[in-house]
């Protein structure tokens, strides 16, 4: 990731020293969200969008690697085959916060997240980085309300050719049926006669998880922080908790059973057997077998069972990731060292794996950013944000998205110096 960083100097001169400073440290006005994929991206043709950017062979696109970096300043589209470093191909947004990107497995296209000081968060769409990006209409709240839409924090594809997912908030759902192009709110969720009693985490109110059912356009799950895991088996219309099993710590013994005030800090599905589901809780890992609608705690075997960002290994139902920190009350990993720790038999048993990154990870903020494979992760980042789902790495570099709020990239790479 540094020398993705010192790239974008390289490509842009007038950027020298404003990225990095001296020490080769990321300075602190900087934001990094990234999504990568390896290998071949699934681009429309030209004659489909007009562009001549990515006239490559087929040997060519089988090789190269595509990032795309969101920062406050906008975007960043980078490209490098094996062994080859990256270049910085195309730039969006100059100026403006991204806080999330997504390019559609499916189709190609690029959805994007965009926060304005003066009109907001919009989503935007193009089917070329390069080129022109188009903005996507019905991405607000009922006029005539109290509440403003405060953020998206993340962008899903879903399980049929054209439907897209978009969670923000306050505790909100959009989908589109045209990849993109249109959106319309969720109102069963939106109008739920629970929303009145909803409580914001510490990053907002934010709905921050959306889990598709593979095959099955039909069923979805949702993690909202904090009002906890929500369900449906018939594309929306309805929605019922999924929480039997969750302990909120936090709050008093005698509330804790019937509260819906549920911190939940990421949500992910086994692939490979999608009625298992993992969870990183405010104070507990969980695991469910039942498509979430129950769930148990699998977290004995760690030093911590706080902390934010988790991963599966989308090829093994019984492999997940997670980064323990000390306490609720002291959010710094374990002697300044940031840990990843490997189930491989659903939570029975926590391995300590890869070679711990030494870095300080500020009390505000989260440890995240992991690699994943086969045969391991190692960490690669630690970054700082609110809520602290920041970064989400696929198997193979398949996939990395953010969610939440941008966080302040400290240490992107083991080798680079700690700030």
């Amino acid at each position: 990731m540094g020398e993705l960083l010192r790239a974008l100097e390289r490509a842009q001169p007038a950027m020298g020293g404003w990225i990095l400073d001296e020490r080769g440290v990321v300075r602190p006005h900087i934001n990094v969200s990234s999504t990568a994929t390896t290998g071949r991206v699934t681009r429309r043709s030209a004659r489909e969008t007009g562009s001549t950017c990515f006239q490559r062979s087929q040997e060519e696109e089988s090789q190269m690697t595509e990032l795309l970096v969101g920062t406050r300043k906008g975007l960043f589209v980078l490209e490098g085959g094996a062994g080859a470093p990256f270049e910085v191909t195309a730039r969006a947004f100059e100026g403006e916060p991204v806080e999330y990107v997504m390019r559609d497995p499916r189709t190609g296209r690029l959805l994007a997240s965009v926060r304005s000081a003066f009109y907001g968060p919009k989503l935007w769409y193009a089917d070329d980085a390069s080129s022109e990006w188009k903005q996507a209409e019905g991405v607000a709240l009922p006029a005539g309300g109290d509440a403003a839409l405060e953020r998206i924090w993340v962008i899903v594809a879903g399980e049929d050719d054209w439907t897209v997912y978009a969670g923000g908030a306050p505790g909100v759902l959009f989908e589109s049926r045209d990849g993109g192009e249109n959106w319309q709110l969720n109102r069963s969720l939106w109008e739920h006669p629970t929303r009145p009693d909803w409580q914001a985490g510490g990053g907002g109110l934010c709905l921050h998880s959306i889990m598709p059912w593979p095959g099955d356009p039909d069923r979805l799950a949702l993690a909202i922080s904090a009002v906890g895991v929500w369900l449906t088996d018939d594309g929306g219309a309805t929605w019922r908790h999924g929480n039997r099993g969750l302990v909120p710590r936090y709050m008093p013994e005698e509330s804790r059973e019937a509260t819906i005030d549920l911190c939940v800090h990421d949500l992910h599905r086994a692939p490979k057997r999608p009625e298992r589901m993992f969870m990183q809780f405010h104070g507990g890992v969980y695991r469910s077998d039942d498509t979430g609608e129950t769930w148990t705690d699998i977290g004995g075997g760690l030093p911590s069972d706080f902390g934010f960002p988790m991963v599966v290994d989308p090829a093994d139902p019984d492999s997940a990731y997670v980064i323990p920190l000390r306490s609720d009350g002291d959010r710094v990993t374990a002697d300044g060292r940031v840990k990843v720790y490997e189930t491989r038999d659903a939570g029975t048993t926590w391995t300590e794996r890869g070679r711990p990154a030494t870095a300080r990870c500020l009390s505000d903020g989260a440890p995240s950013g992991v690699r994943s494979g086969r045969r391991g992760i190692r960490a690669r980042a630690v970054l700082r944000g609110d809520l602290g789902r920041p970064v989400r790495v696929g198997r193979r570099r398949r996939h990395v998205v953010h969610g939440g709020r941008p966080p302040t990239a400290r240490v992107l790479d083991p080798r680079l110096p700690v700030a």
